[in-house]
């Protein structure tokens, strides 16, 4: 219950803050399936997406942060009573790979950006361990595009009130079952699938190298 009050309040502390940040229209609340397992895959633009996205979802979400975040014990707990868990920024961290795959098992929304770290403006290539993931626990997949937060450098300096933040939530989708292993070809080919659906959320400009001739058909 504790865990639950901490994140209600940032949570409301979100929604009177974006203000400040500037307008945020969301697009999609209604794909957002009201419970059970999801992973949301998001691109990143900077340190207001997790905020942002907070903001944005009609149901907690839990997520992993760059362990450098977590520099004092007043910070870890603050973080941690948030659904946040710290994680190597090289992707060599099991215990995060577990503890990810704990949270989807508990039917929880886990909230992934699959670049790794921020890529302000255009899409970066997407990482394998997201398609891992979704695979090893077989949850729905959620795409989401973000576009505004790359004007927000950090939290001292925003754009305010001129920074129009847009997050578009996509159709939830699921990989195919895999029986035994899986190729690393096969994996990194789920990878550009999902790396796409995000990107046909995603106005032209911020596709990076998944351009509009990689994205389906009549997407904007």
């Amino acid at each position: 219950m504790l865990r639950d009050g901490w994140y209600r309040s940032a949570k409301l502390l979100a929604r009177l803050m974006m203000p400040t940040f500037g307008r945020v229209e969301v697009e999609g609340v209604e794909n957002v399936p009201p419970f059970g397992p999801l992973i949301i895959a998001a691109n990143h633009q900077s340190n207001a997406d997790p905020p942002v996205l907070v903001h944005a979802f009609p149901r907690p979400i839990w997520f992993v942060a760059k362990r450098g975040l977590f520099v004092t014990l007043p910070v870890r707990y603050i973080l941690r009573r948030l659904h946040a868990r710290p994680v190597a920024r090289d992707g060599r961290d099991v215990d995060a790979v577990k503890w990810a795959i704990e949270q989807v098992a508990q039917d929880h929304a886990l909230l992934i950006f699959p670049e790794g770290t921020r890529s302000p403006g255009a899409l970066a290539p997407g990482g394998d361990g997201l398609a891992y993931l979704a695979l090893r626990t077989q949850a729905p997949i959620i795409p989401v595009g973000i576009t505004g937060t790359e004007r927000i450098n950090n939290y001292a300096r925003v754009a305010f009130p001129f920074t129009r933040i847009k997050v578009a939530i996509g159709e939830p989708f699921t990989l195919p079952v895999v029986e035994g292993r899986l190729p690393r070809a096969a994996l990194h080919s789920m990878t550009e699938m999902i790396m796409e659906r995000i990107a046909a959320l995603l106005p032209q400009p911020y596709r990076g190298v998944y351009g509009a001739e990689r994205c389906a058909p009549g997407e904007t």
